[in-house]
């Protein structure tokens, strides 16, 4: 049994694709005959961002009005989310977990707890007296340092007013006078 179709053609495809161009038709790059028009695009657009924003809003909507329920439901079918659960459904599960009869602690278990809170409270008023003694040295270095800038500014003062001292005469000098110069002989040449 032979086949009547070319093998790179299906028998689907077969009259979709033309086999030659239209003798008439010459084929621009720039045809935009397939393409909507700049106004059909725009509105496409604007309806889609329309559509996105209707959504937002309504969930928006939805969530505020029903928003406690729809994190009940989220946290009894998520148990590791129950972080979103609401507040009162919160504290309602809390007590449904906690024990009705927990037992109350005797005060020889409390007896260490009043101890540590005594250690803590201790060591807060030390804390606190340590803090006015820094303060108060630092009131004093604050003190010194200004004691100290007054008195460099004095020591200044007094040197830029302070005439200056004159200079003392300086011994006149006597003239050095010139040692009178005997002749000296002159070597003779040296002999060749």
């Amino acid at each position: 049994m032979a086949s009547a179709l070319n093998p790179t053609q299906h028998e689907f495809t077969e009259g979709l694709w033309p086999t030659e161009p239209p003798v008439d038709a010459t084929i621009h790059p720039l045809d935009l005959e397939g393409k909507p028009s700049l106004g059909k695009r725009a509105s496409r657009r604007l309806i889609r961002f329309l559509i996105v924003f209707g959504a937002g809003v309504t969930a928006t909507l939805v969530w505020q009005s029903h928003g406690d329920a729809i994190r009940a439901v989220i946290a009894d079918s998520y148990p590791h989310l129950g972080w979103l659960a609401p507040q009162a459904a919160a504290a309602q599960t809390a007590s449904d977990m906690a024990v009705p009869t927990a037992p109350v602690m005797s005060s020889a278990d409390a007896q260490p707890f009043k101890a540590m809170s005594l250690g803590v409270a201790a060591m807060r008023q030390s804390v606190d007296q340590l803090a006015a003694q820094l303060a108060a040295g630092q009131q004093q270095m604050a003190g010194d340092i200004a004691k100290l800038q007054a008195a460099q500014q004095d020591i200044l003062d007094k040197l830029s007013h302070r005439p200056a001292a004159p200079a003392a005469a300086a011994p006149a000098r006597k003239p050095v006078t010139p040692a009178p110069s005997t002749p000296q002989a002159q070597p003779a040449p040296p002999a060749r």
